[in-house]
C-alpha cells in the first residue's frame, strides 16, 4: 500500500497544476502579509495571534480550491472509468480509496505548511524569531477541520457527480460575502476583525468563543465522517 500511496502522491504533486496553485498561495499569501498583516488587525500586533489567524482565514479559500483540485484527479470521469481496472485488482476497492484519501490529504498538508512556512519566513524577517511561538493554536483551528471538512465531503460529492467538486468550490467564497451568525465568524472574518475588540483590552491574548470552536470540531467531525463513511459500509 506504501508503492500505492506513493505513486498516487507523485501523480499529484508531480505537474503543472500543483506548481502554479502553490505559486498562485504564495504570491497571495505574501500580499496580505505585507498589506494587511503587517499593520495589524482589530488593534493587535502584527505577530499576535489574531493577526496570524486572519491571514490564515484569508489564505483558506485558496486551500479549499487547491484541495478540492486534487480531488478532481480521483472523481473525474476519466478517473472513474480507470476505477473500472483499479476494482479488478487484488486490492480491495475500500483500500485504495482509502490510500487516495490519504495522498489527498498529504497534498493539502503540503499547501498548507507552505502557506505557513511563508508566514513564519516573513515574521522571522520582520520581527525576529523569538515572536513565533503561540502560532499553532490558531493554525489548527483554522486550517485542520476546514480543510478535513472539504475534502470529506467533495469526496462524496465526486461520487455522486464529478462536476460537484468543481461547484463546491465555490463554497468559502460565497460565505465570506453572508453576514454570517459568530459561531461562524470564521468564514467572513469577523471571528479575527471583530471578537478582539470585544474582549476590552488592548491585543488581547489569544481565546476563542466556545461556539466557534464547537462548529469547527462540527466541521473535523462532519469531514472525517464523510472520508469513513464507505469504510464503515463496507464493515457492515
Amino acid at each position: 500500500m506504501r508503492k500505492i500511496l506513493i505513486y498516487e502522491l507523485k501523480r499529484l504533486l508531480w505537474n503543472r497544476f500543483f506548481l502554479g496553485i502553490l505559486l498562485v498561495l504564495l504570491f497571495a499569501g505574501w500580499q496580505v502579509l505585507s498589506g494587511v498583516t503587517l499593520l495589524g488587525v482589530a488593534h493587535t500586533a502584527p505577530f499576535s495571534p489574531w493577526s496570524f489567524g486572519d491571514y490564515l482565514r484569508r489564505m483558506l479559500p485558496l486551500l479549499w480550491i487547491g484541495a478540492l483540485f486534487f480531488l478532481t484527479r480521483f472523481t473525474s470521469g476519466g478517473a472513474q472509468r480507470v476505477a473500472v481496472l483499479t476494482d479488478a485488482t487484488p486490492v480491495p476497492p475500500r483500500r485504495y480509496a482509502g490510500v487516495r484519501s490519504a495522498a489527498a490529504l498529504l497534498a493539502t498538508a503540503l499547501l498548507c505548511l507552505a502557506c505557513l512556512a511563508e508566514a513564519l519566513g516573513f515574521y522571522a524577517l520582520y520581527f525576529g524569531g523569538e515572536v513565533l511561538g503561540g502560532l499553532w493554536a490558531p493554525a489548527l483551528f483554522v486550517l485542520l477541520p476546514v480543510l478535513v471538512f472539504a475534502l470529506g465531503t467533495a469526496w462524496r460529492l465526486g461520487q455522486k457527480r464529478p462536476w460537484l467538486v468543481f461547484a463546491w468550490m465555490a463554497l468559502p467564497l460565497l460565505l465570506s460575502a453572508l453576514p454570517l451568525p459568530a459561531e461562524l465568524g470564521l468564514w467572513n472574518g469577523t471571528l479575527f476583525s471583530e471578537y478582539p475588540l470585544r474582549l476590552g483590552t488592548l491585543d488581547p491574548a489569544f481565546s476563542l468563543p466556545g461556539q466557534a470552536v464547537a462548529m469547527q470540531g462540527a466541521f473535523l467531525g462532519a469531514g472525517l465522517a464523510a472520508l469513513a463513511l464507505p469504510f464503515w459500509v463496507a464493515r457492515r
